[in-house]
Parts: structure tokens; C-alpha cells; sequence
């Protein structure tokens, strides 16, 4: 049997619920001006993933990296989010 979809399917559903919660902490922290950051991560992480010839790792350095990408777009609805009440505001931080 082989067992490598599995293990990528499960690395995809951690990494995605991994980044969650950071999506919602980097808001709540530092605002939307941490994008870059991700976009940086992003971006070198799907680079490295074209340099890795282990198909399980490769994989879940990609989908890391569009996760990464992905935060970016979630950052922003975060804030929405934020300003919709939905989520609490930080109250040390200037709006």
C-alpha cells in the first residue's frame, strides 16, 4: 500500500489549520502590515519546494508556501472581520 497521498493530505489539513489561528494572532497584534512578511515566506517556500526532489516534503512545502499565500487575503478579511465585531479588537494597538 502506498501511503503518500494520505500523509500529504493530512500535512495539508494540519498546515491549513496551523495558519489559522496565526492569520487571526498577526492581526490582532500587528494589523495587515505583516503581509509581506507572508508574501516573502510564501514566495520562498514554493521556490524551495521546486528544489526538493522528496515528493511528500515537496508537497508540504508547497502547500505551506500557498498557505502563506493565501494569509495574505485572510489578513486583510481578518480585519473585516475586526471591524465588524466579529473578532475582538486589541486595545493597545492604534487603528
Amino acid at each position: 500500500m502506498y501511503f503518500t497521498g494520505i500523509i500529504i493530505a493530512v500535512c495539508t489539513f494540519l498546515t491549513i489549520g496551523i495558519w489559522h489561528p496565526i492569520v487571526i494572532k498577526t492581526e490582532y497584534h500587528f494589523g495587515t502590515r505583516p503581509w509581506v512578511v507572508y508574501l516573502a515566506i510564501g514566495v520562498a517556500s514554493i521556490v524551495g519546494a521546486l528544489f526538493i526532489e522528496n515528493a511528500i516534503l515537496s508537497s508540504v512545502v508547497g502547500v505551506f508556501g500557498a498557505s502563506a499565500l493565501w494569509g495574505i487575503g485572510e489578513l486583510f478579511a481578518q480585519r473585516r472581520r475586526v471591524d465588524k465585531g466579529w473578532f475582538p479588537k486589541n486595545p493597545k494597538r492604534k487603528y
